[in-house]
């Protein structure tokens, strides 16, 4: 399977198993240094970012899910999303491009890939995927939950995903779904 397809598919197993739908935002975190066999920060490489992020694409704009990418800890873990989604979640935009050595790969290739990217100091998203152990946790709603998923490696970088759920509060009277 190429790294496009199992990207792919991990999406379509994220969108499915953590019930995402129209309007949701998931987060990536993704090294592609780690996809390729290397130690994370090392060898990034634009082109495998580029067929990550057109594999992710593809799964969730059929849904009209959003995609979140966070950049490295050179930026202080920004994410890059599309210009619409930040101003409909009133999130406040910062001035930064990421490249491959302040930001990384995939923020890089999810910048020059969407309509009309910006960057934000952070989001609470819906679900994620992180490749690589990137530590996307700092960007899902307060509530994750793990997510095993089949389609767990893109290359040679394993995959954790997650997806969220509201907080339940209450005492010993309340009612949860």
């Amino acid at each position: 399977m190429t790294i496009f397809d199992q990207a792919k598919a991990a999406a379509n197993e994220l969108i499915e198993k953590a019930s995402l739908k129209s309007g949701d935002v998931a987060v990536i975190g993704c090294s592609t240094s780690e996809v390729i066999g290397e130690k994370i920060g090392t060898s990034g490489t634009f082109d495998i970012a580029s067929e990550i992020y057109n594999g992710l694409f593809s799964a969730f704009s059929e849904k009209n899910i959003f995609i979140a990418a966070q950049c490295c800890e050179h930026l202080n873990r920004a994410i890059i999303i599309e210009e619409e989604k930040a101003n409909a979640l009133g999130l406040e935009i910062v001035c930064v491009v990421p490249h491959p050595r302040a930001g990384g790969s995939f923020a890089t290739a999810a910048y020059k890939s969407m309509k009309s990217p910006v960057a934000v100091e952070e989001i609470k998203a819906d679900a994620g995927i992180d490749i690589g152990t990137t530590l996307i946790g700092m960007h899902l709603k307060r509530v994750a939950v793990p997510l095993r998923l089949e389609n767990n490696t893109i290359g040679e970088a394993k995959l954790s995903a997650a997806k969220t759920r509201p907080k339940y509060i209450g005492g010993e009277r309340a009612k949860y779904e």
